[in-house]
C-alpha cells in the first residue's frame, strides 16, 4: 500500500542554510532517503521550493484564475514529500517518524488513493 508523507515545518524552524548544523541536517535526509530505498519502501519524493514560489490555480465559471502563493495561510508550510510503499499505516508511521523534519515540524501520512 502506498502512503504519502507530507513534510511540514514553520519557516526558520530547524537548521538553517549557512548554519553549522545545516550540513548534518542535509546528510540526515540523504541517509533517510538511502534507508527507505534500501528497505524497498521508496516510490518517490522531493523537496519543494519555498511557498513564495507557489501559484494557486482554480477554475470558476470556466475561467482559470491564479493567485501568487499557497492556497492557505498557515504557520507550517509544505516543504517536501515522500511516497512510500508500506504494509500498513503502522509501518508508514514508523518510517514517517524517521524523517528529519519530524524533530521540529510535522509529517502528515495519508494513504494514496488507488482507482481500479
Amino acid at each position: 500500500m502506498q502512503f504519502v508523507c507530507l513534510i511540514y515545518s514553520t519557516p526558520n524552524a530547524g537548521p538553517q542554510p549557512g548554519s553549522p548544523e545545516f550540513g548534518g541536517y542535509l546528510q540526515a535526509y540523504a541517509d533517510y532517503t538511502q534507508k527507505v530505498k534500501d528497505d524497498g519502501k521508496f516510490i518517490g519524493g522531493e523537496a519543494l521550493q519555498g511557498v513564495e514560489t507557489a501559484t494557486t490555480v482554480s477554475v470558476r465559471s470556466g475561467k482559470t484564475e491564479t493567485i501568487d502563493g499557497p492556497f492557505a495561510e498557515t504557520k507550517e508550510q509544505l516543504g517536501g514529500f515522500y511516497i512510500l510503499d508500506c504494509a500498513d499505516l503502522d509501518e508508514a508511521v514508523k518510517y514517517a517518524a524517521q524523517i528529519p523534519t519530524a524533530d521540529h515540524g510535522r509529517i502528515e501520512v495519508r494513504p494514496v488513493m488507488v482507482f481500479d
